[in-house]
């Protein structure tokens, strides 16, 4: 059954894949779906990727060390001081104060002393913080007191920015109010320091109260502990060598718990958050590394994807299912692959999740789409299915049981039958008996009706064939002890399932049962049909041979197929016969593949002669057709044609002869006129006798073929030895010879005594026919192995060796008998090789010319 029409195209297929996922990751760039894993795969790269800080930067912590020894915060501001002058004395760099000054201390030396020491330094930068300040006004900038402000040697917004999970992964590096904006704490800081230049600010037009912030980055992190780290309270009484602070850029903040200036961050996570110190520290080392990552467009992003998409759709459709999985776990790794690469190299950060989970959906989706369109063609299979004629394939036991009555009593001549269900009779009367049948599936047999209970379609039920007077033969009874009636009283029943799937499953799964059931029945009958046959396709070459073509053309079924049939039948014979008007077997299959004419011939083959038949067919509308040849044994037919022809000749010459001449010598005494003389009557009687032998060889040999075991009987081998020598005793005499047996007694088989008996007579007849006067013919009887023989000497003239394989044929004589010997049809010998067959045994022959021919009978013995 031919399916192009119900395959899908394959343009029509990539649309089905194309604009789901196309919808797909148009929807995943509209939203936040894939925030959360960008945000993760965005970490992952961060903690893979760290900066290593530049060697001039180092850490100042107000750590617990710092507070125990000086007090609670918050310090007196001289101590700032103090620790500017000491950094100044060991020639530090600049000095990033991450403290907040937003108010002028109670002491106003404090704040003088403090600005000075910052004055002498020449290099301190401040941050400051831009802050919800109260209800009314929701924002404000908190700067380092106006004195502070003017020493400081710059200004830096600390504000760090928080995603949405709460995590700080990015600063803008310009921030404020208005118009006027900051640099970050790190961007001012790299300007003192002589490493960075001035970022500048967006130009926007904005209100005085509204925060504006621009170029925004991604930071890079160290590895924790990177960045050198020295205790306040150590710097502030000299325990610090001058010579690790020289030259360094310092960053001085909060370290120790409870400060509150905290930022979870890609490499801390929540539970060990950085210091808002340490935060600038490590936007700075990035910034001198150039490191600092900016966020990409959403374009790249989307071509990615659109990229991604038009590949899988042209490949997906070219390729295998394995392949296909390969393709979209490559294409799936190929976005997260870039991401790094762009982050690593061109301090950039594409969002892989969109384009990554496009690719890793194709997959499923092409799967479910393959799934659908495979769904859809089987449902169309099956309805195709549904309308494909049906081959009786049906069991026993879906047969309704008054159908398997009628059908019994069709089949077994049953003179009359009954049908009971659950005690109620629906076909014929059941007969009055007292006798229950107990063993449900077994039938009971009684003088003239057989009858079984079985269990069929919920019900139990009495089944009997009443036979004719005379009563059923054993071959009724054993066929119907064969028969598989009762089913049990319980089984799995399949309901059928309301869920569409399940349901589909189910109409396969039944399809297959069938489409099976039907390739067993069409193998099964192919195999066991008595014919050859062979299949071909449009070019003459063999598709299928069944195992009748393998045995008699003694080639293995696979050398067979694929093999061109001309060249086969060439092979086994290489010309065609005359009937069939072609020269060679390529003429005629041409012929018939071009003509559409069958073709008959007959094929000699060894030993066989098989009748060829060959005619084209055509599997289908949309394939070209192609050949089926048939061959049947004709090897049994052609040799009773033969024997046939051989008995018209035998009776219309052998008979014939002595009948004609009795009607003669009959007639001239008719016409003489005179009483028949004793030698007229000698020769009549003669003549009658002869006819006599010649019809009784007839009778014999066509009893000897219609003899079966039903025939057979125990019956002892010497005994039936013993009667045929006492049945040509006198025949022996008559010549002089004497007839000497030997052999051993006890040696039963089941025969027909009588026709064994015959045949033994025949081979004794032969040996006295044609042995000389006064000489011996031996009879021995003995056992060899499973088998009793009987074998006949004699020590007549022997028989050529170009005679002996013809001597078991009809009609066949020596060529002595022919020149004028014994006279005789030439049955005897095939009716003993006849007799021999039918007992399953065989007969062989001995002989050497002048010394005398042995006939050795080997018959079966019982146990």
């Amino acid at each position: 059954m031919e399916t192009a029409e119900l395959l899908p195209s394959r343009r029509l297929a990539r649309w089905h894949l194309a604009l789901p996922l196309l919808a797909v990751l148009v929807l995943l760039l509209s939203t936040s779906a894939t925030q959360q894993l960008d945000f993760w795969l965005h970490d992952t790269f961060i903690r893979l990727m760290p900066v290593t800080p530049p060697d001039d930067l180092a850490i100042v912590a107000i750590d617990e060390k710092s507070l125990e020894a000086l007090g609670r915060w918050p310090w007196p501001r001289h101590r700032h001081a103090s620790l500017i002058d000491r950094l100044d004395d060991a020639d530090a760099g600049p000095i990033a104060l991450d403290i907040l000054f937003t108010e002028p201390s109670d002491n106003g030396h404090d704040d003088r002393r403090l600005a000075e020491a910052m004055e002498r330094h020449g290099n301190v930068i401040l941050p400051l913080h831009i802050f919800p300040g109260d209800s009314e006004r929701p924002l404000r900038e908190f700067l380092p007191t106006a004195r502070l402000t003017r020493t400081a040697a710059a200004l830096g917004h600390v504000h760090a920015e928080l995603d949405d999970d709460g995590i700080a992964r990015t600063l803008f590096r310009r921030q404020g109010l208005g118009e006027a904006t900051w640099p970050s704490l790190a961007d001012a800081v790299a300007i003192q320091a002589g490493i960075g230049a001035q970022v500048p600010e967006a130009g926007e037009l904005a209100a005085p109260y509204v925060n504006v912030r621009s170029h925004r980055v991604h930071v890079p992190f160290t590895r924790p502990g990177a960045i050198p780290r020295f205790s306040y309270i150590d710097v502030l009484e000299g325990r610090v060598p001058n010579s690790q602070l020289a030259g360094r850029t310092l960053f001085v903040g909060h370290t120790a718990a409870g400060f509150g200036d905290v930022l979870p961050t890609p490499i801390s996570g929540r539970g060990n958050p950085l210091t808002g110190v340490e935060f600038h520290a490590n936007t700075y080392a990035a910034m001198v590394r150039d490191r600092l990552v900016h966020p990409g467009s959403l374009w790249p992003v989307a071509g990615a994807g659109i990229g991604i998409i038009l590949l899988i759709t042209l490949a997906f459709p070219r390729m295998r299912p394995a392949r296909t999985l390969l393709l979209s776990l490559g294409l799936t790794a190929l976005p997260l692959l870039l991401s790094a690469l762009a982050m690593r190299w061109l301090q950039l950060w594409m969002p892989p999740s969109a384009p990554a989970l496009v690719a890793a959906l194709a997959f499923p989706l092409w799967t479910a789409e393959r799934l659908a369109l495979l769904t859809h063609f089987l449902n169309r299979q099956l309805d195709a299915l549904g309308h494909e004629r049906d081959v009786p394939t049906s069991e026993l036991a879906d047969t309704a049981p008054t159908r398997l009555l009628e059908h019994l009593k069709e089949l077994l001549g049953a003179r009359d039958g009954w049908l009971v269900t659950e005690g109620q009779p629906v076909r014929g009367q059941p007969p009055v008996t007292t006798q229950q049948l107990q063993q449900p599936g077994k039938w009971q047999h009684e003088a003239t009706t057989s009858r079984v209970r079985f269990y069929r379609n919920g019900a139990w039920h009495e089944l009997g064939l009443v036979w004719p007077a005379s009563g059923t033969d054993d071959a009724r009874r054993a066929y119907l002890n064969r028969l598989p009636l009762h089913t049990g009283t319980g089984g799995a029943t399949i309901e059928t399932s309301r869920e569409r799937l399940s349901r589909r499953i189910q109409r396969v799964h039944s399809a297959a049962l069938n489409l099976a059931g039907m390739r067993r029945f069409i193998g099964t009958g192919f195999e066991r049909m008595p014919d050859g046959v062979i299949v071909t396709d449009a070019l003459g070459v063999i598709e299928f041979v069944n195992g009748r073509i393998a045995a008699w053309f003694d080639t293995p079924r696979e050398s067979l197929v694929g093999m061109p049939l001309a060249r086969l039948l060439a092979g086994a014979v290489p010309d065609m016969n005359p009937p069939t008007g072609k020269r060679s077997w390529r003429d005629g299959i041409l012929s018939v593949l071009t003509e559409g004419t069958p073709l008959t011939a007959e094929l000699p083959l060894g030993q066989r002669t098989l009748l060829f038949h060959l005619t084209p067919f055509r599997q289908s509308q949309w394939r070209q057709p192609g050949l089926i040849a048939n061959f049947s044994d004709i090897t049994d037919l052609r040799e009773r044609q033969r024997q046939y022809r051989e008995a018209i000749d035998f009776i219309s010459h052998d008979m014939r002869s002595p009948l004609v001449s009795q009607l003669a010598l009959l007639d001239q005494l008719q016409r003489e006129n005179r009483n028949a003389d004793p030698e007229t009557l000698g020769q009549i009687a003669r003549l009658a006798r002869r006819s006599y032998e010649l019809a009784e060889e007839f009778v014999q040999l066509a009893r000897a073929e219609d003899l079966t075991e039903k025939r057979f009987y125990e019956c002892e081998l010497l005994t039936i030895a013993e009667n045929a020598v006492d049945a040509v005793e006198q025949q022996a005499r008559s010549r002089a010879i004497r007839i000497l047996l030997d052999g051993e007694e006890d040696l039963w088989l089941r025969s027909n005594a009588e026709l064994l008996e015959r045949a033994v007579i025949n081979l004794l007849s032969n040996a006295l026919q044609y042995s000389p006067g006064s000489t011996e013919v031996t009879v021995t009887v003995e056992k060899a192995g499973g088998y009793g023989i009987v074998a006949v000497a004699d020590q007549g003239p022997g028989i050529a060796p170009e005679d002996q394989p013809m001597v078991f044929q009809r009609f066949r004589r020596q060529q002595d008998q022919e020149m004028g010997g014994p006279h005789g049809a030439g049955l005897g010998l095939a009716f003993v090789q006849t007799v021999a067959e039918r007992h399953g045994g065989t007969v062989d022959l001995v002989s050497t010319l002048g010394r005398g021919s042995t006939f050795r009978l080997y018959l079966p013995l019982t146990d």
